[in-house]
């Protein structure tokens, strides 16, 4: 009997040995197969106030896609882009933001203060990545520029500053211009921020400020037709996504009305504008991967710090300075990163 029992005994615990062999073992072949299997696709919704056929847009886009590519990130592999154009009607962008939301993409990629903002007011779960802005804080967009909050993160062109030191280019440029016109669109609240920048550096430089409003490329006729009544001496026109979608027939209205203009973009230059002296938008794009490879990874968009970029550039049409007969001074053609001839 005693030598039976043990016997059993012996039995159970090989039965017990190989039926925790065969759970690990298909457990083992269960985490293998999940191991093969592949990864997830992260969705990315790419939000533009701008038209996919504006050359350089697309360039920035392309930018966006390969400091993604930079990262590790392949389309069709281990990301899909969902992007969605507004054609420079900003009364599209809720609509197109609200399409994104709907498709549950995890992270939504967006420029300019009017697509920010109709992305934020779609969301506030979906991490937002402001590719391009140039005040985030005045705007209300984020808490702070090192603590953002809520669901947004991205870079600034810091623009308001740069205002000033477009408007003591220019002077360098017309030294006998004492009167600026301004063009600026107030439907975007972004520009507000920088006429009151322009209006502090123009007490300081002794120069009288023209503001002049266009909504929609409908007021430039009338602008320009001011600008030439009150005699202005020169040009600013402010950072703003539809004055940039126009920027060749902002440049023509210039050019037939004799105004030496400065912008804060460079593709306003290449567009036939006299000169533009601002952030490196192919630059802040490539570098707003980064911020999405963050958030992928499990970050908070709200706990990311927003960048301000230090890379700068000054484009200067050699041709439209020509056209005028201007001459530009050498203190200013040393300090071009890229000169139109």
């Amino acid at each position: 009997m005693p030598r039976d029992g043990k016997a059993r005994s012996i039995g159970s615990a090989a039965g017990g040995i190989l039926l925790v062999t065969l759970i690990l073992g298909f457990l083992l072949a269960s985490l293998a197969a999940e191991a093969q299997q592949p990864g997830k696709i992260s969705r990315i919704g790419f939000l533009s106030p701008s038209s996919p056929s504006d050359l350089r847009m697309q360039r920035f886009f392309e930018g966006f896609r390969h400091g993604l590519g930079e990262l590790g990130y392949v389309e069709g592999q281990n990301i899909a882009i969902e992007s969605r154009w507004a054609e420079g009607k900003y009364d599209r962008l809720p609509g197109l933001a609200a399409e994104l939301v709907r498709l549950k993409v995890d992270v939504i990629v967006t420029a300019a203060v009017p697509a920010i903002r109709a992305a934020k007011e779609a969301t506030r779960t979906i991490p937002i990545v402001m590719a391009s802005v140039v005040d985030p804080v005045t705007t209300g967009l984020v808490a702070s520029l090192a603590r953002p909050g809520g669901n947004i993160t991205g870079l600034s062109t810091m623009a308001p500053e740069l205002v000033g030191k477009q408007l003591q280019m220019l002077k360098e440029v017309v030294p006998k211009s004492s009167r600026v016109a301004v063009l600026w669109n107030p439907a975007n609240p972004g520009n507000a921020p920088q006429l009151r920048e322009a209006e502090a550096a123009a007490r300081t430089l002794g120069v009288r400020l023209q503001p002049l409003e266009a909504r929609n490329p409908n007021d430039f006729d009338g602008a320009f037709a001011a600008m030439t009544r009150q005699q202005a001496g020169a040009l600013i026109v402010l950072v703003d996504s539809m004055l940039n979608d126009h920027r060749t027939r902002i440049a023509d209205l210039a050019a037939k009305s004799r105004l030496p203009a400065v912008y804060g973009l460079p593709e306003h230059a290449e567009a036939g504008g006299l000169m533009a002296y601002g952030a490196s938008r192919s630059d802040l794009f490539r570098r707003a991967a980064t911020y999405v490879d963050k958030i992928l990874k499990g970050a908070k968009a709200g706990d990311l710090p927003v960048e301000q970029l230090s890379k700068f550039e000054l484009v200067i049409n050699l041709k439209t300075a020509k056209a005028l007969g201007l001459t530009i001074p050498q203190s200013v053609l040393i300090r071009a990163d890229e000169v139109i001839q």
